[in-house]
C-alpha cells in the first residue's frame, strides 16, 4: 500500500540546501517516489507545530521509501541536508480501505 514521507525541513544555508533540492527528484523518481507538495504555502489550523517548508511524497509502499532512504545516492544527499537544514521527517502508510 502507498506510503507517504512526510518532511518539516527548516533551512539555514539556503545556498547549500539548493544543491539538495536539486539533486533530490531523481532519486525520489528512481525509487517510484512522486512530490504531493513541496514548499508552498502552509497554514496550521491547530496545535503549536509551525513547519518551515513542507513537503509530502508519495511511493508504492513502505519498503519503496527504506530502499530510497538507505540508497547511497539518498545517503549522501542526506548529508547535504543535515548540514543546511533542520529537518523532521515521517513516513505513514495510507489507508487499505478508505474511511467512510
Amino acid at each position: 500500500m502507498p506510503a507517504f514521507l512526510i518532511a518539516d525541513v527548516d533551512v539555514k544555508d539556503p545556498y547549500a540546501y539548493e544543491a539538495y533540492k536539486a539533486a533530490n527528484p531523481a532519486i525520489v523518481r528512481k525509487f517510484g517516489g512522486r512530490y504531493i507538495a513541496r514548499g508552498g504555502a502552509v497554514k496550521v489550523l491547530e496545535g503549536d507545530w509551525q513547519p518551515r517548508r513542507a513537503i509530502v511524497i508519495e511511493f508504492p509502499d513502505m519498503a519503496a521509501v527504506d530502499a530510497f532512504y538507505d540508497s547511497p545516492e539518498y545517503t549522501n544527499l542526506r548529508k547535504i541536508r543535515h548540514q543546511s537544514a533542520d529537518s523532521r521527517l515521517v513516513v505513514m502508510e495510507t489507508l487499505e480501505v478508505p474511511i467512510e
